[in-house]
């Protein structure tokens, strides 16, 4: 970073100690090792979401070979990975990059407010129940994309009269038994095809009760590629070949399933019929009203779930809830449905940068009023980078390219003696706005309204696509005139502001 007469005391903060955090810690460490940053993490310990939920059988929904680091190979023979392995993958990185001494644990921020004047960002945090303030040039939000404080909780009728164990597996009590008891499981998502032949393991029975189907696909738990490779080649070559064959063949069956809708659902529901046979109504419980792509679809690794329903160890139930009643759920059609314990895989609530409030020279920012630019900054708000994944790919596809490209932007304005960059908006940008998201799954339409919404056209509109990410934040030019550079005249002294001004001019 350009020398300061007075400035920040940091010149990244990175907020959060995920999958994301530690990703773009370790790429800013390794291409900017000159700079001041800290991470800050929430809770005493690294990891995000892979030390938050701690639910039997937790895993990923996407291969660790794309959901893996750019720069570290995942060289276990899973590729759909158990939540402990990849909790340690976390801590290797960390490790491995000399992180660990930067994390704050314990820090909570809760509010961020830009200066303009002083061309830095004030951060109100709580550090170990302790009021501090902090000072950064830039603010990288890795706090993903949900509440890790509370789920989603539909407000069911005599939900209080229940008498036995309630569990949300977001928080998942250390040290629950099932064992030999009766299990009834809400939900369709990721959590629960999970959950429930984990469960059945030892319960007694699991039922997974669903208000509708949702796509489900088998896949091998092993990448049988992967681990041949592996056998013959270097770690690092056998993950790259693996990476690229995994990304372009998920980018031909996107494009596959587009062009051709219901033979996608055909081939969808072809393989939950062959894999059940008739010991399951599949035609009931899997067949889903909206087409692939319009949720995310449930990937399973090697018919764990369908094998639990097979058994007889697990049943599914679709249908909506009446009430809870103390020994159970009552079914709208009247069905009773007792258990022992009651698992609300009900989902997550969507928020923006960990809920922390912003402020950008004096006035609140409401994310609900801000567009997205390029999938990672907002519309006039300075200095601010936030990683997101995809929602069609692995999520650490597009946190390795947004952590390269902050480094390249980064690299850009000290060249040029610039300290702030801002995606301007004006009104013609805001003209035509939607979601984000275009999925319909209940998590997304509850909170769309919230969430920062796409523009009517480049910068401010982008699609889940990896390859052209690829080109335009990794190859693309920083200074595409989609930018605004300008530099705080506070922070730099008179002879230092002029350079600036007539680089910036070039």
């Amino acid at each position: 970073m350009a020398q300061r007469e007075a400035g920040p005391e940091f010149d990244v903060i990175v907020v959060g100690a995920g999958l994301s955090g530690i990703g773009a810690a370790r790429w800013l460490k390794v291409k900017r090792p000159g700079d001041r940053m800290t991470i800050l993490e929430e809770k005493p310990r690294l990891g995000g979401t892979w030390d938050l939920f701690r639910y039997p059988g937790i895993r990923s929904d996407s291969d660790m070979h794309t959901m893996g680091y750019a720069f570290k190979p995942w060289t276990e023979a899973k590729a759909i990975a158990d939540g402990p392995s990849i909790l340690r993958y976390v801590q290797e990185t960390a490790e491995e990059n000399g992180l660990l001494p930067l994390i704050r644990f314990e820090t909570t921020v809760r509010r961020a407010a830009w200066s303009t004047a002083e061309g830095m960002w004030r951060l109100e945090v709580v550090e170990r129940g302790e009021a501090k303030t902090l000072t950064t040039r830039f603010l990288f939000g890795c706090t993903g994309y949900y509440d890790h404080h509370a789920g989603h909780l539909p407000q069911w009728e005599g939900y209080g009269d229940y008498r036995g164990t309630l569990v949300h597996p977001q928080f998942w009590p250390e040290g629950l038994d099932v064992t030999g008891k009766r299990v009834v499981l809400i939900g369709s998502g990721a959590t629960a095809v999970t959950l429930t032949p984990a469960l059945a393991e030892t319960a007694a029975h699991v039922t997974q009760v669903q208000r509708s189907p949702t796509y489900v696909v088998s896949r091998p738990g092993e990448d049988a590629f992967a681990n041949g490779l592996r056998r013959w080649l270097p770690d690092r070559l056998a993950y790259s070949l693996t990476r690229w064959r995994t990304i372009l063949a998920g980018r031909m069956r996107r494009r596959r399933f587009a062009k051709d809708l219901p033979a996608a659902k055909r081939l969808l529901v072809g393989g939950v019929a062959k894999a059940l046979g008739d010991a399951v109504d599949w035609r009931t419980h899997f067949v889903p009203s909206y087409w692939p792509g319009q949720q995310r679809i449930c990937a399973v690794p090697d018919d764990d779930f369908f094998t639990a329903l097979k058994s007889g160890k697990g049943s599914i139930v679709t249908g909506t809830i009446a009430r809870f009643t103390p020994t159970g759920l009552r079914m709208e059609d009247g069905t009773e449905l007792e258990a022992d314990v009651i698992v609300t895989a009900t989902g997550l609530n969507l928020t923006f940068m960990g809920g922390m409030e912003l402020e950008v020279d004096g006035q609140p920012i409401d994310p609900a009023k801000l567009l997205i630019f390029k999938g990672f900054m907002y519309s006039n708000v300075p200095n601010l980078v936030y990683f997101k994944g995809y929602t069609n790919a692995s999520w650490t596809l597009k946190v390795d390219l947004v952590a390269e490209y902050a480094c390249r932007l980064l690299d850009y304005m000290d060249r040029r003696r610039l300290t702030q960059v801002t995606p301007r908006a004006g009104a013609q940008a805001f003209a035509k706005t939607g979601a984000a998201l275009k999925f319909t799954s209940g998590y997304v339409l509850r909170t769309a309204h919230l969430l920062p919404r796409h523009g009517a056209d480049f910068p401010w509109i982008h699609e889940q696509d990896y390859l052209w990410d690829r080109k335009t934040l990794k190859r693309g030019r920083i200074d595409d005139g989609t930018l605004d550079f300008s530099t705080a005249p506070v922070v730099l002294p008179r002879a230092q502001r002029a350079e600036a001004a007539r680089l910036a001019a070039e």
